[in-house]
């Protein structure tokens, strides 16, 4: 096969492969192969979506959920850049933080959702700092390696020519980190999307995520894979979107 034909096949197979599986998964449920209760096939699913829609939930669910992600992932973004650049620049402030951060950073944020409840009820700003401490660590390490990996030559010729360290830190310390940090944001993006699960388990009203569990008390199968696929779609859409800007804003990656 030539290469055409081999891109023109593995288009058709990525086309198709939703739609099989989707297929597949009609079948296995309708067969009575396992539980239709709790394996609901993918029109119930679709059903329980659209009514989830049509009722106008669906879009406070989403506004409440998207506000969270974007509070937290903005807030832990900037100050996982700001702190990796300290810690990659400066040994003094990596030799304090660094230990503290690699303790930290291993601790998943759904171990903190009882002490956030007791830390700020059922605030909204409990939930911001369960997504902020999921993207933080993941952006300062990636600046933090960043900024590791500037060519120190540039550094040194920049410092030989009197460029202030506002400068220095700005225009050659961030730009050459930037490819790094771009991939670390990335990655939160899809993590911001997950820990929001820890977030809206803490104690929340609305969003997605509680909408699921609501309807997981109900015994509503339909409506909680509804929910699930309507938090991947998000999120892919999320990263999607990301990736597109990233591209353009980072091109000499």
């Amino acid at each position: 096969m030539t290469e055409g034909q081999r891109g023109r096949l593995y288009t058709t197979v990525a086309i198709l492969s939703v739609p099989i599986f989707l297929v597949m998964w009609e079948i296995v449920s309708r067969s009575h192969i396992v539980n239709a209760v709790l394996f609901p096939p993918p029109t119930v699913v679709a059903v329980a979506l659209w009514e989830w829609i049509e009722s106008g939930q669906f879009a406070v669910d989403l506004l409440a959920s998207v506000a969270r992600v974007a509070a937290g992932f903005v807030l832990g973004s900037i100050a996982g850049i700001v702190f990796g650049i300290l810690t990659g620049q400066f040994p003094l402030f990596s030799a304090f933080l660094g230990p503290i951060f690699h303790l930290l950073r291993p601790i998943p944020p759904i171990a903190f959702v009882p002490i956030v409840i007791l830390w700020f009820g059922l605030s909204e700003s409990g939930k911001i700092f369960l997504v902020f401490w999921g993207v933080f660590f993941t952006v300062w390490l990636s600046a933090h390696l960043g900024v590791q990996k500037v060519d120190r030559g540039l550094i040194r010729a920049a410092q030989m020519l009197g460029t202030p360290r506002r400068r220095l830190l700005g225009e050659i310390i961030f730009l050459g980190a930037l490819p790094y940090i771009v991939v670390g944001l990335r990655t939160a993006v899809s993590i911001s999307f997950y820990t929001l699960v820890a977030a809206e388990l803490a104690g929340a009203f609305s969003g997605i995520v509680y909408r699921i569990e609501i309807a997981q008390q109900n015994m509503q199968t339909g409506q909680v894979l509804g929910g699930l696929v309507a938090l991947g779609l998000i999120s892919f859409l999320a990263d999607r979107g990301f990736a597109a800007v990233s591209q353009r804003a980072v091109w000499w990656r």
